[in-house]
């Protein structure tokens, strides 16, 4: 069972006791499992009796628990939790054009954007999301939050045709931005800088090519809000007389539709003809049926999707369209959602479901090879998670298990990069009445 022999075994971290569910090629779950962490890496994963000797400096002891890997939520807006129910049941457009982006024009600077993310990575890491891929203003405070929080992120600059909170000068300034960005925040430990243009509709043909060269020469994801209004193929005529047969056609025509985008929402598609284009190009599409439902923007094809090879990931979305940030939530609406649309209860079975949080949600965001399943060599970003409340027993098969039945108030412990960020269902690393109280300020701003 164990992934190396070892005789005797010294570690930072011994997680011990547990059921671990692995997410390895093979999707091995092992009862009474332990893994061993050093460095920040998974060193060795096996059965505590194959060892004679383990010294560990701290154990975590996971007995009557599940130990899974950590979560990752392939889209957010992390400091848009300070904007949680300011302006519900409305359409996307007047969502964003009337309520939210005047709202953020007003008020988004840097300590707005720290709160949010700050809030947000206690939400987060509460629910078991170890790492997130995140779009938005002011990405050094995004960055800096989720840092010192113990989280890992994709934090993507936000670029756009039109002043921002962060860039009131224009499109050169805000690739400026990006290229500040990326220098002081290449090579982290727990982050990485990306670009993030906002939309096909709102970022010009060229522009966007502009990005996606910088994205390539810098080496960083390119995430993009891509077909979520039925209406986007339109507005791309109507604000660049762009000739758009599909969204993807055109952003494939752009020469910008290549494996390092991170592709959210991604709903309005031919299956036939579009599909073929993102899975060729290795697109990673991220699905938030929450947020989607909510905003009525529709359904995305995933099932389809899935069916072509494309990496599919699971995303929250911001908590201003959703309204939390619990990919248990997600999982369980996005195996529930394309049964009734396809009136098919077999679509979406449970371990493909668990799979988008965590494989494939590494693999969406272009972290497969770090990310996304408990094995030697990999970075060590676990979550412990009870078993012993009324609706986690009985357990005949652990994916229908954690699909459907567990809850984000189920997580107790969670470990990033080898750190235990959170314990005893505690953060350990943030000031949780800080954050609470800074929250309260905003929220008397923006009543």
């Amino acid at each position: 069972m164990s992934s190396l022999k070892y005789q005797s075994l010294d570690c930072d971290l011994l997680v011990t006791g547990g059921t671990m569910v692995l997410m390895d090629d093979q999707r091995r779950v092992l009862e009474d499992a332990a893994l061993a962490i050093k460095d920040s890496w998974i060193l060795w994963i096996g059965h505590p009796s194959e060892i004679s000797d383990i010294r560990a400096k701290t154990v975590l002891d996971a007995k009557g628990k599940w130990i899974l890997p950590g979560m990752i939520n392939g889209h957010c807006h992390s400091a848009m939790s300070l904007l949680r129910g300011l302006a519900d049941d409305r359409k996307l457009m007047d969502w964003l054009t009337n309520v939210i982006w005047p709202a953020e024009s007003k008020y988004a600077d840097e300590q707005f954007v720290s709160t949010g993310t700050s809030l947000s990575c206690l939400e987060m890491m509460a629910s078991g999301i170890t790492c997130f891929a995140d779009m938005y203003f002011h990405a050094g405070a995004v960055a800096k939050a989720a840092s010192d929080a113990g989280m890992r992120a994709i934090c993507g600059q936000n670029v756009i045709d039109f002043d921002t909170p962060d860039n009131p000068k224009g499109w050169d300034f805000g690739l400026d931005l990006v290229r500040a960005h990326a220098s002081q925040w290449s090579g982290h430990s727990l982050i990485r800088p990306g670009i993030a243009p906002h939309s096909p509709y709102a970022v010009a043909p060229n522009h966007l090519q502009q990005a996606h060269q910088l994205s390539m020469e810098l080496d960083l994801p390119f995430l993009i809000h891509v077909a979520e209004p039925e209406t986007e193929a339109q507005q791309i005529r109507d604000n660049f007389g762009a000739s758009v047969p599909s969204v993807i056609e055109y952003l494939e025509s752009l020469g910008v539709l290549t494996s390092n985008m991170i592709a959210a929402h991604v709903i309005w598609t031919d299956p036939d003809h579009d599909l073929p284009r993102l899975k060729k190009n290795r697109v990673g599409v991220v699905h938030c049926p929450h947020s989607n439902m909510k905003l009525a923007s529709g359904v995305a094809h995933i099932p389809s999707m899935i069916s072509h090879g494309i990496a599919v990931g699971l995303g929250t979305d911001g908590a201003a369209s959703n309204n939390d940030l619990s990919l248990w939530e997600e999982m369980d609406l996005a195996a529930k959602l394309h049964k009734l649309i396809q009136k098919d209860p077999t679509v979406m079975p449970a371990k493909t479901v668990f799979e988008m949080a965590t494989i494939e949600g590494a693999r969406a965001i272009g972290q497969e090879k770090m990310l996304g399943s408990l094995e030697v060599g990999k970075k060590a970003d676990l979550i412990v998670v009870d078993r012993d409340t009324p609706h986690q027993i009985p357990t005949y098969d652990p994916y229908a298990q954690l699909v459907y039945a567990s809850k984000s108030s189920d997580v107790c412990s969670v470990v990033v990069d080898g750190v235990l960020i959170y314990h005893q269902r505690k953060p350990t690393l943030l000031d949780k009445q800080k954050v609470f109280a800074d929250v309260e300020q905003y929220r008397k701003k923006l009543s």
